[in-house]
């Protein structure tokens, strides 16, 4: 018996296979993910600006998928991708074990945490502040 891991896929999709054919790529993944291993969610994000330039196109639509499968499965997955029209990039990574899929209200709530956590050593900093004034006058007096 094979041990089940879980993974989390990203995928670029060309902008000139338009709406439709892009529809169709997802729907060919999801269905080819369901078939070998167990589909925990779909995250549509898009049409994103690319950083670069790839196959000459500025654009792609980028889907994240999570699934549980077989160590053998995802290598089979990154083939296909490889393979397949439309696909301009793909990533296929293994989660560490017992992280877990974050809710939509969870992800939402992080960067608002991040943020109070930002603020705390800036209002630190004035007190650093205070010593480095004081080193000037300090020089002054040794002259």
């Amino acid at each position: 018996m094979a041990l089940k891991a879980n993974y989390e896929t990203v995928m670029v999709f060309s902008m000139k296979q338009g709406e439709d054919g892009i529809q169709a790529l997802i729907e060919k993944f999801k269905a080819l993910i369901e078939k070998h291993a167990t589909l925990q969610s779909v995250d549509e994000w898009g049409k994103r600006k690319l950083a670069y330039l790839i196959n000459k196109e500025a654009e792609g639509y980028y889907v994240l998928m999570n699934f549980e499968s077989e160590a053998e499965f995802p290598a089979e997955l990154d083939r296909i991708y490889k393979i397949t029209d439309g696909v301009i990039r793909s990533l296929i990574i293994r989660k560490p074990e017992g992280a877990e899929i974050p809710a939509a209200k969870e992800a939402e709530e992080a960067p608002a945490e991040e943020a109070q956590v930002e603020e705390a050593p800036a209002e630190e900093a004035p007190v650093e502040e205070a010593p480095a004034e004081e080193a000037p006058a300090a020089e002054e007096a040794a002259e």
